[in-house]
């Protein structure tokens, strides 16, 4: 299981959603279909929207504890692969530029026994509706839709 949190602002009367880009060699040349919201996996007893809260920080290095929350719990989703997903929608506002995720090792290149470190997220932005669906990975397109339709009513 996982919880993650989806930021969203206006830009006038734009509706905007912040997504994240994973690190590491894999995805370094993907874009269409790669970008996330900032989530990660929590453990049994541990309560989803803490953790998505935990995940939001190490992923981004960017406290909401501090800002005025409204949380709006989305329809949990299942992807691909088995793993569901819960995730809050949060109205907020942060600077791209100042992400500071936290890293992670593995071996790199494969076979050659060296450890390389990368960081757990190496971008993040802004983007209209129209941008995230085609960002997002296809598995999370329903936590846009979700929020779509609560902020619709």
């Amino acid at each position: 299981m996982s919880a993650g949190i989806l930021l969203y602002r206006y830009r006038g009367d734009v509706l905007q959603v912040f997504l994240v880009h994973p690190g590491g060699p894999f995805w370094a040349k993907k874009d269409a279909g790669a970008w996330s919201i900032p989530k990660g996996e929590y453990e049994p007893g541990e309560a989803p929207l803490a953790a998505a809260l935990r995940e939001w920080e190490e992923e981004t290095g960017i406290p909401l504890a501090a800002l005025p929350a409204s949380f709006i719990a989305l329809e949990p989703i299942k992807q691909k692969g088995g793993k569901t997903v819960y995730a809050w929608a949060l109205e907020g506002d942060t600077d791209p530029a100042a992400i500071r995720s936290n890293t992670f090792e593995m071996e790199w290149p494969p076979r050659s026994g060296k450890k390389a470190s990368f960081p757990e997220v190496d971008k993040s932005g802004w983007f209209d509706i129209a941008e995230a669906r085609q960002k997002i990975l296809e598995s999370q397109q329903p936590i846009i839709e979700a929020l779509l339709e609560k902020l619709n009513g």
